[in-house]
């Protein structure tokens, strides 16, 4: 197949590996560290192995967040450009009625949140018969809490002879087990977690003793993240807003988005990050996965992940496709056993903070 787009040079070990089962036929697990290719993996896969003759939807992506469905509807399209595929993003928060139309006009495949999917064939605007490939997209958060139930749902009103592919950065045990409800003898690719080094991301935590300090330590950064794009992490939408105010009434230019925040805000402000013309992020863990802004060299921890997964999602967006990359960890007294568990976990040491943080992006 022809890699005549969106900026392939060589394809990433994850993509040597997986495109050519995928393209079999078979069912896939395929497990990689962020921004590796896996987007454009399955993508490719499913480009391979449809029938353009028939403008039916042959295949069901399902992502855990709107950007990241709207994302891999992007992927899909550059790739498939010159095939004449036609892809729609079934997600919450737009109108239903156009959800409608575009999809009884016809579409080949259909990338979505579980939510509005399930909507759209309950209601039989999106009829199931021609589905042969189903694909969850960060899967361990789609075969968690909340979503579970959906998928299974969804998977009921699709054809038994399906193609099921599962993509993820971590595979939790719990996730795997599930899996082999729905997989038929999976082919699984996996990288070692230990192999999912942070590889050029450098690493650095910053010890404010308490959480009251943080705002001063960030606003002396503040010159610093200016210099390239960077993201700030915190733990809640109450706490994004609250740090954005208080950075706005410093006069220091940032831009913020949260799940809250209504699809089409998230949309704009997603593309001013994008373009540059606001470079500095706040945001929560929802957006921590599958955010693919090419710039980002820089992550804040403003708060440290609760959960050691989310360490990987956050910080794996910076440096993408081995690119370089920096984050920065705010550190209290309450954090120093998450920071240590977090280094436990992908077997990496994270240092201090040195003076000269500019010279390092």
């Amino acid at each position: 197949m022809p890699m005549v787009c969106s900026g392939f040079e060589k394809p990433s070990a994850i993509q040597q590996r997986g495109i050519v089962p995928f393209c079999k036929g078979l069912d896939v697990i395929q497990q990689a560290q962020s921004g590796t290719g896996k987007t454009a993996t399955f993508c490719s896969g499913i480009l391979q192995q449809l029938d353009y003759g028939v403008v039916q939807c042959q295949a069901l992506v399902l992502a855990p967040t709107r950007e990241l469905a709207q994302q891999i509807e992007k992927v899909m399209r550059a790739l498939g450009d010159y095939l004449g595929v036609k892809v729609h993003a079934c997600v919450g928060g737009t109108s239903v009625r156009e959800d409608q139309r575009i999809l009884q006009s016809g579409v080949h495949v259909v990338v979505g949140t579980p939510g509005r999917v399930f909507d759209m064939l309950r209601r039989q605007s999106l009829r199931p018969d021609y589905i042969k490939m189903f694909v969850l997209d960060e899967a361990d958060e789609m075969l968690s809490r909340g979503f579970k139930d959906q998928i299974y749902d969804i998977f009921q009103l699709l054809p038994s002879k399906i193609q099921v592919g599962v993509f993820s950065a971590t595979m939790p045990p719990e996730a795997l087990e599930i899996t082999r409800k729905f997989m038929n003898k999976p082919v699984r690719i996996l990288v070692k977690r230990d192999e999912l080094t942070l590889e050029g991301i450098k690493q650095f935590y910053v010890n404010v003793e308490k959480e009251e300090w943080k705002l001063e330590t960030l606003c002396d950064l503040y010159e610093t993240l200016a210099i390239t794009q960077s993201v700030i992490f915190v733990n809640t939408r109450r706490k994004v807003d609250w740090l954005t105010d208080k950075m706005r009434s410093r006069d220091h230019t940032v831009s913020a988005t949260h799940g809250d925040m209504d699809q089409n805000t998230r949309d704009i402000i997603m593309r001013e990050f994008r373009s540059g013309s606001s470079r500095v992020l706040i945001t929560t863990d929802l957006l921590a996965r599958g955010i693919d802004v090419q710039q980002v060299s820089l992550v804040i921890n403003y708060d440290l992940p609760t959960q050691p997964e989310n360490y990987l999602h956050r910080i794996g967006r910076s440096g993408r496709f081995g690119r370089k990359g920096v984050a920065i960890n705010f550190v209290t007294r309450e954090d120093e056993r998450m920071l240590f568990d977090i280094q436990k976990f992908y077997n990496v040491v994270i240092e201090e903070l040195p003076s000269n943080v500019a010279d390092l992006l």
